[in-house]
């Protein structure tokens, strides 16, 4: 057993860095987001609340990272004022900026992993809106510690009859060793879109590491209880702690 809690706290404070490195990757668009503002804004779409949502192109894997992250944190600038007062909003920020292009039904499936197969339908599908609820609160929690840390992203490969790729970055860190981290994005074969589901910080997968802390519970209580687990998790409210 305490084998077991060391190993389970292992996995949660790699969870934790690769997250907090996933925040501090998704600045590098602002400048491109900037110089590309004008031309995307015949594109435009609309959100529910009337404020426009920029186009965002899901058929190259590469300029798709760029955009969503222009995105993602121009809101964050443009609410910031209100984001104080609420911190929630970073929820609501999370979820139409950032998670559209998640494939985060394919990462819950890959976290279930070989316990699939003891699973049924109905238990599968009550669990993947309730990983993306998850996952929506813990990237809220972690853009509370963005620190603006410039990142480089790698030349684009051709990706024409891949499956899979990797968008390769390097965080700039002061004063210390930079840290290469991967996103790892999958195409829609129907749809020809592409769409994140991982991401790898010095050879550690975030995927992994969650697939790691939560096979264990799922095979002694089942993914019904890990469902309750997050859904419990999800909730919580976002909070500014003291630095």
């Amino acid at each position: 057993m305490k084998e077991m809690n060391i190993k389970m706290m292992g996995c949660f404070k790699a969870t934790l860095f690769l997250t907090s490195i996933f925040a501090s990757l998704l600045s590098v668009s602002v400048v491109a987001f900037e110089q590309t503002q004008a031309a995307q804004l015949s594109a435009n779409k609309t959100r529910p609340d009337n404020t426009t949502r920029l186009y965002v192109d899901k058929k190259d894997p590469y300029l798709m990272i760029k955009e969503v992250a222009g995105n993602t944190f121009k809101r964050f600038a443009d609410e910031q004022q209100a984001i104080r007062v609420d911190p929630n909003i970073l929820k609501t920020i999370v979820r139409e900026e950032l998670m559209p292009y998640i494939n985060y039904k394919y990462s819950a499936f890959k976290v279930i992993g070989k316990h699939l197969k003891k699973t049924t339908a109905q238990e599968r599908k009550e669990f993947v809106p309730v990983f993306r609820d998850y996952l929506v609160t813990a990237y809220a929690q972690v853009f509370t510690l963005y620190d603006n840390q410039p990142v480089e992203f790698f030349p684009a490969k051709n990706f024409t009859d891949k499956k899979i790729v990797a968008v390769n970055t390097r965080v700039i860190m002061s004063g210390k060793n930079n840290i290469d981290v991967s996103f790892k994005v999958r195409k829609n074969r129907k749809t020809n879109e592409w769409k994140a589901f991982d991401m790898v910080a010095e050879g550690v997968s975030l995927l992994d590491s969650k697939q790691a802390e939560l096979s264990g519970v799922i095979r002694q209580k089942g993914l019904p209880y890990v469902t309750e687990l997050l859904r419990k998790k999800s909730e919580r409210n976002i909070v500014f702690k003291n630095k």
